[in-house]
């Protein structure tokens, strides 16, 4: 798209931006417009001055993230590195913008003392991924925590909503307007007990010994049918090591699919529907993609 910007917008856009340098997976096309904000306000004038037509994607660190090969038409906008404010306001509440990584927000509210943050260790975005899907890992999730919420709206326009104006479940999240984003989240915590601290080391070993840590993938591919877990699944299918081109099931979880380095988006979604169809057809269950595949092919 040749969308005219305006001039104080020139320097901080990249067009034609690859996508594989902002995905955990390292792959996807190109953006037509790529746009990382200093500060609210010229985010703000950034959404007014694009065209009303113009397609446009929020994304953070793109852990949970699968772009095509061929790329996105029209803007996105990276929170990767802006708002990154995260403040204790009461002895028990926490202000934390969408930019922070969910890591962060686990081991600060450790040094702040306060509980029930420790799940957030377990999720590889940052808090505006977790608020828009509901993310969660070890029995938490994140709008249990959640008392309200700033969002922004393709027109600039900010406000505050409550926690209760939205609907949600598990790793899913309607909200009460299609076209707002997730700014910043106050949360609720609990006091942390003297084990908290034992939890997080139990939590990220049993992370290390359970999980392909450090190779490229976005994470959980599918969310967990009730009552049984995905990785289950796909293991008794007899799935774990299957390939298609770089892409390829996670030996010691299988519900990772990993980029071996030389995979193509096309390699990764087709292997995805390779496991949705074999589960499926073994076990009688259809597997829900968790990851958001956005983007064109080429």
């Amino acid at each position: 798209m040749n969308a005219e910007l305006a001039a104080e917008f020139h320097s901080r856009v990249r067009r034609d931006e690859p996508m594989s340098r902002h995905t955990s997976w390292r792959v996807g096309g190109p953006a037509d417009i790529f746009f990382t904000p200093r500060d609210r306000d010229e985010l703000a004038a950034f959404l007014r001055s694009l065209p009303d037509s113009m397609p446009l994607l929020w994304v953070g660190l793109g852990s949970n993230l699968l772009v095509r090969d061929g790329g996105i038409r029209g803007a996105v906008v990276c929170t990767h590195g802006a708002f990154t404010r995260l403040e204790r306001r009461e002895p028990l509440r926490v202000y934390c913008e969408s930019g922070v990584p969910c890591a962060r927000l686990t081991r600060q509210c450790g040094n702040w003392g306060l509980g029930r943050a420790e799940f957030f260790a377990g999720i590889p975005g940052t808090l505006g991924g977790a608020l828009a899907m509901n993310a969660g890992a070890f029995g938490g999730e994140t709008w249990r925590q959640v008392l309200s919420v700033e969002v922004m709206g393709r027109d600039g326009t900010r406000r505050t909503r409550a926690a209760a104006e939205y609907q949600v479940s598990y790793r899913h999240v309607a909200a009460p307007a299609n076209d707002e984003w997730f700014l910043a989240a106050e949360m609720q915590f609990t006091p942390r007990d003297a084990a908290a601290a034992g939890v997080v080391r139990e939590l990220a070993q049993r992370r290390k010994q359970t999980q392909p840590l450090g190779q490229w993938s976005c994470g959980s591919v599918f969310t967990n049918p009730p009552g049984d877990h995905a990785a289950r699944l796909i293991e008794a299918a007899g799935l774990k090591g299957a390939r298609i081109g770089g892409a390829v099931v996670a030996e010691k979880h299988a519900n990772f699919i990993l980029n071996e380095g030389h995979a193509t988006a096309a390699d990764i979604e087709e292997l995805i529907n390779q496991v949705r169809e074999t589960v499926q057809r073994v076990h009688g269950v259809l597997l829900v993609p968790e990851v958001r595949m956005v983007g064109e092919a080429p």
